[in-house]
């Protein structure tokens, strides 16, 4: 019960957030069916979250959860890049693309003050951050506007030092998730847990509550989970494929073949480790790649390969992202499904 008396929520559940694949249409319907909706703000600038958050307020009154990165930006690798580029040269032929035209840039920002005055102004509930935490400045001011803060741990000392520097709950997340490792200490892969490995030793070393992620797609998961000492949830493969995602027909294709199966840890989408289905890119490339930039850089350069085969149909070059466990996604309503894996928190 300690997690819906901190977040002021009925369920114990929180959608995780997906950026890319959803805005505010399903953060709402899962607020409002009770567990914690999450809207992923790393992909937008503030007009582009300004508009968002009058969305969603205008569709749900209960909490909900922003969802933030708080990376530090890389300096830019002029030798890097022309390698990287070089490396994608072959497909950019086969699909007709001019590389000199292609724009570079980050994609996806940091937290930073312009973000932090726009929670002064909507005063969100929960506030996460994948990636660590922002400043000290920063965090005081997210948490001077009511929000409870939320961070994910991927190893036992990351677990302590988010306790250590001002979150109020840890997000468990193994290594079965979906989307970008949440990794902020190291870089190391083989640090990395399975959830139900990682869960109960971040529950034993931490006084906070804890939120296993991570493989979790039914009532059964959710159950295990519990039974494990976790205080609740977080779940996003499952909501992929329900209509208030925006999941391509591309992706939700994927997520319901025999190749969501297979999927792998890779970098070349963004420069930084995100588990999603393995396809053409990954196979050819090889999942982790040394010659992508480094987060989130390496994104520039691929980009048009995803716009151009995604033209023709393909799936080729394009983040699948995706959990090892899909066979919860169903093409449901988010409230219908909310209420199917909150049977697992019913003894």
């Amino acid at each position: 019960m300690r997690l819906q008396r901190l977040l002021n929520i009925d369920l114990p559940l929180i959608q995780a957030p997906m950026a890319g694949v959803q805005l505010h249409g399903l953060a709402a319907a899962v607020s409002n069916a009770g567990a914690l909706g999450s809207l992923p703000c790393a992909m937008l600038n503030a007009a582009g979250l300004r508009q968002e958050l009058q969305a969603l307020t205008s569709k749900t009154s209960k909490p909900y959860n922003l969802n933030f990165f708080c990376h530090t930006p890389p300096a830019v690798d002029v030798a890097r890049e022309a390698a990287w580029r070089e490396a994608l040269k072959p497909y950019y032929s086969e699909l007709g693309i001019d590389p000199a035209h292609i724009a570079s840039g980050p994609g996806r920002q940091p937290f930073s003050t312009e973000m932090a005055e726009l929670l002064d102004e909507f005063r969100p509930a929960v506030v996460s951050f994948h990636f660590g935490l922002p400043s000290a400045e920063l965090l005081a001011r997210v948490k001077a506007c009511g929000a409870k803060v939320l961070s994910s741990a991927t190893t036992i000392e990351e677990a302590l030092w988010l306790e250590a520097h001002g979150a109020d709950a840890i997000i468990a997340q193994g290594l079965e998730a979906g989307g970008h490792r949440g990794m902020f200490l190291t870089d190391e892969l083989s640090s990395q847990l399975g959830t139900f490995a990682l869960l109960p030793q971040i529950v034993q070393a931490v006084r906070l509550p804890v939120i296993a992620a991570g493989g979790i797609a039914d009532s059964q998961g959710v159950r295990a989970a519990m039974a494990l000492g976790a205080d609740g949830v977080q779940i996003g493969t499952a909501y992929l494929c329900c209509p208030q995602a925006s999941t391509s027909a591309i992706h939700r294709a994927a997520l319901h073949s025999p190749a969501a199966q297979h999927t792998a840890l890779t970098n070349l989408f963004s420069g930084r480790p995100a588990r999603g289905i393995v396809n053409r890119v990954m196979r050819e490339l090889g999942p982790i790649s040394l010659l992508a930039p480094a987060f989130p850089l390496a994104t520039a350069a691929i980009a048009p390969l995803r716009n151009q085969a995604e033209g023709q149909g393909s799936g080729d070059f394009s983040p699948l992202w995706a959990g090892q466990n899909v066979s919860g996604c169903k093409a449901i309503g988010a409230a219908e499904l909310t209420a199917e894996l909150a049977l697992g928190f019913i003894q």
